[in-house]
């Protein structure tokens, strides 16, 4: 039975390794997508697919001043002669060429939709035309005079060029982007004017330097305008081929009849949808991470782009503006990667090589033109002399072809006769009778004396480089002065300089927190408007099982530092907390803070400086760790390691000191350990820190304390049970000990809620498990000693149980004097 089966039968099998065979396969793809669809050519900035459109549309007659044709016909001939992919693949490239949004220069004139800067899609290729703009023909000029390489099409039915003349240096003025297979390209734009001077600058001075070139064409010159911030991503890129630019909107600052200001944006970054800006800017504002947008709307017309955003009354423009450019596509980075085809090969350019292999393609055109123009020239002269000959014996002539059998007898009559080329003697007899007339005699005398000297000027270009680029300057020239236009890309230096900070007034603010987690901030001023003897002005109307836990003065320059559960630091400008009324209860501190699933701010402080102080936290497990205050100057948005935390662990508290105070740590069982700071010694910012207190099996830290000599210790049970016990009651001893006894618990399943420092002055909440709120001031608790029980603080229904307490803040306006006071006194 013969070898193989059924399906392999009298074939030929070459056993060979699969990876090997998978190398290959992808490596020739790979190269066929670089190659033949992803990259443009140096020397047109064309892919095939764009190449193939102008130049089926030139075989259409589809020329700049002639009727339109639909663009479904023209994306037939393109997929039926010369690109076999999908239509769309044809369309969206012929829309691109159309869109002057998306070229800075476009090669094709549409008409019908062809798509806005909104994002909207172009109309079926069967309503929209096309034809070519001038641009494009200058690009395909003298493609019929031998110039560039032909080559068949997929079914070798047809030719088509694998260049074109490109007279236009469309790679730089248009620019393109691609993606390869492990390679990409992203050429900006540029103006059209400095491309022109920078290529005239190289013909007159090959030598010439980058940084030269770079002062000619200043920077990439975007369809769509906006501005350039920075110089350094532009020369990295012109001299590296690669680099980064930071692209804004171009916006500016109206004031408003009603005494309101607005921000007129008139230009955005290239390739920026427009419609999808507006909606980004809108979540924000409806999100409330950027305040003081009262609207926003689109006034965009004919005329050109307006956006406009109406600020509320009082806010600040500039602000709000770089706002925007922060958080929205008002600011894009543009990637510069200058790679295209060489010599059929991908290579990353920088300016100059560009510029030369523009030069050197069309030196390479002229010279074939030249010569192709010269090839035409000598064979009409090689004609014309054989007619001369003819005319100076005309008798004979006409006596030769009357005896002459046939026409070929005549040809080869003449031939022998007058010595005369085939070319001329066929030439002669089809001469027509009239060009033997006197005038038609002169008129060959003077064509032939014409041609003679344009033989003598086609050899003289050939024969020098000089000429040669002599006529690539004139044209370039004159592409100038036909197509050239102003730069619409400004170009500024960078602004990353520019600090908010600088453009919003110091001022005393009042910042409020309250137990459910509202901020928010008031001008100090907002308290003094009171006559002498009034009852006082409120801070915040908070919710019934809402109240203040937190009220403080600080300048809007100002840090607040909060800590979360899960050990991680928030820096938060006092600037940045939104400013609201006497009334309102403020903004939920999740949506200030760039907070992850389920974490929680367990501590804050407000800041003044990042100085020689040191923060001191606590963690649930009794670990306990100091740094120094300075490590956490530097905040990142989504917040950085304040404390590195073992599994299940989690931060509970965090205090402030100068590192000779001494802390109370308490438990749920009962237990209170007092020690030295000094014996905490200093960690970096991302340490886990040392044992405060050793815990036993069930036990968990509830509370750090710094512990004030003139101060009382508040502890509540769960029961409803609590008492106040003087500081010194409780001996220091060594951090990571056992500790003492903080309150005698005798009820089972009792466990100590709370424990907070306390003066006589201060009032508590107690909270409960059933969502009753009770306040109490502080002094009708008894003072007791260290291992007592306490006395009743809230009396509670069989099934309920205290689950928190916290110090109530006074909101009034003496409370605000205080506090503006204690912060006159620290500095």
């Amino acid at each position: 039975m013969p070898e193989g089966n059924l399906y392999t039968r009298n074939e030929k099998l070459v056993p060979r390794p699969i990876e090997k065979e998978l190398k290959d396969s992808y490596i020739s793809y790979a190269m066929s997508v670089i190659v033949g669809r992803a990259l443009p050519d140096v020397r047109d900035g064309l892919k095939p697919v764009h190449r193939r459109i102008l130049y089926a549309m030139r075989e259409l007659g589809l020329e700049h001043n002639k009727a339109y044709k639909k663009c479904a016909r023209i994306t037939g001939e393109v997929l039926g002669k010369y690109h076999p992919h999908g239509d769309m693949a044809v369309y969206d490239s012929l829309v691109r060429m159309a869109q002057d949004f998306s070229m800075r220069y476009p090669l094709i004139d549409g008409q019908g939709n062809f798509g806005s800067v909104d994002g909207d899609s172009p109309a079926a290729m069967r309503y929209t035309e096309a034809r070519l703009e001038e641009l494009a023909e200058v690009m395909l000029e003298d493609i019929d005079k031998e110039t560039v390489s032909f080559r068949p099409n997929f079914d070798e039915t047809l030719l088509e060029p694998t260049v074109l003349p490109a007279k236009v240096p469309n790679l730089l003025i248009n620019g393109s982007s691609g993606i390869a297979v492990g390679m990409a390209t992203n050429m900006p734009p540029h103006n059209l004017n400095e491309v022109v001077d920078a290529i005239v600058k190289v013909i007159d001075e090959p030598e010439v330097a980058i940084k030269e070139l770079i002062k000619i064409i200043k920077g990439p010159d975007f369809p769509s305008g906006g501005t350039i911030c920075g110089r350094d991503g532009i020369v990295e890129a012109y001299r590296t081929g690669r680099g980064k630019l930071k692209i804004r909107a171009k916006a500016s600052i109206e004031a408003q009849k009603n005494g309101k200001e607005a921000i007129i944006v008139t230009e955005i970054p290239y390739q920026v949808n427009k419609a999808n800006l507006i909606k980004a800017i809108a979540q924000l504002v409806q999100d409330k991470k950027i305040d003081g947008i009262s609207d926003i709307r689109d006034e965009s017309d004919k005329d050109g782009m307006r956006i406009v955003v109406d600020l509320k009354r009082g806010e600040n423009a500039q602000v709000v503006l770089n706002q925007l450019y922060a958080h929205t596509q008002m600011e894009e980075t543009f990637g510069i990667i200058m790679l295209a085809l060489m010599d059929s090969r991908p290579q990353v350019l920088n300016l100059k090589q560009i510029l030369v292999a523009y030069i050197d393609h069309r030196k390479n055109i002229i010279v074939r033109r030249t010569t192709y123009d010269l090839n035409k020239a000598q064979a009409r002269a090689h004609i014309l002399e054989g007619l001369k000959i003819a005319i100076s014996a005309l008798d004979a002539i006409i006596k030769t072809i009357r005896a002459a059998k046939n026409p070929a007898e005549a040809k080869e009559q003449l031939i022998a006769k007058f010595k005369l080329t085939p070319a001329q003697a066929q030439a002669i007899l089809e001469m027509q009778l009239q060009r033997l007339t006197a005038l038609e005699r002169e008129k060959l005398e003077e064509e032939y004396l014409g041609l003679i000297k344009k033989i003598e000027f086609y050899k003289s270009i050939l024969a020098s480089e000089e000429k040669v680029l002599g006529i690539i300057k004139e044209e370039i020239l004159d592409l100038k002065k036909r197509f050239g236009d102003e730069r619409r890309t400004e170009i500024v230096g960078d602004v990353e300089q520019i600090d908010i900070e600088d453009l919003i007034a110091e001022e005393d603010m009042v910042i409020t927190i309250s137990h459910a987690g509202y901020i928010k901030r008031q001008p100090v001023s907002a308290y003094r408007k009171q006559n002498r003897g009034g009852k006082g002005v409120t801070a915040a109307e908070a919710k019934e099982d809402d109240f203040l836990e937190g009220l403080f003065i600080a300048s809007t320059h100002e840090h607040i530092l909060f800590f979360t559960d899960r050990g991680r630091l928030h820096w938060l400008k006092v600037y940045d907390i939104p400013e609201s009324g006497r009334y309102a209860k403020g903004k939920p501190v999740v949506n200030v803070l760039q907070l992850e699933q389920g974490e929680k701010v367990s501590a804050f402080i407000p800041v003044k400086e990042f100085d020689d102080r040191f923060l001191v936290m606590c963690t649930r497990q009794g670990t306990i760790k100091k740094t120094e205050l300075k490590a956490f100057a530097n905040s990142r948005r989504g917040g950085i390691i304040a404390i590195t935390l073992e599994k299940g662990d989690e931060l509970i508290e965090a205090a402030l000191t100068d590192g000779r105070q001494e802390l109370l740590l308490a438990t749920k069982k009962g237990i209170a350990v007092r020690f030295s700071e000094k014996q905490v010694r200093e960690m970096g910012r991302s340490a886990k820190g040392v044992r405060g207190v050793r815990l036993e099996k069930g036990d968990e830290v509830i509370a750090m304390e710094v512990a004030q000599p003139k101060t009382m210790i508040l502890t509540v049970t769960a029961e409803g049970v609590g008492k106040r016990s003087e500081v010194s009651d409780y001996r220091l001893i060594n951090r990571g000990g056992k500790g003492v006894i903080n309150i005698k618990i005798t009820e089972k399943g009792n466990e100590v809620v709370g424990v907070k420092s306390v003066s006589d002055d201060d009032e508590i909440m107690v909270m409960t498990q059933a969502g009753m709120a009770v306040r109490c001031a502080v002094s009708g608790i008894r003072v007791s000693g260290r291992n007592t029980q306490g006395v009743r603080v809230i009396r509670l229904d069989p099934k309920d149980r205290v689950t928190a307490i916290a110090k109530v803040v006074a909101a009034k306006e003496e409370q605000v004097k205080e506090e503006t006071t204690r912060t006159t006194n620290d500095e």
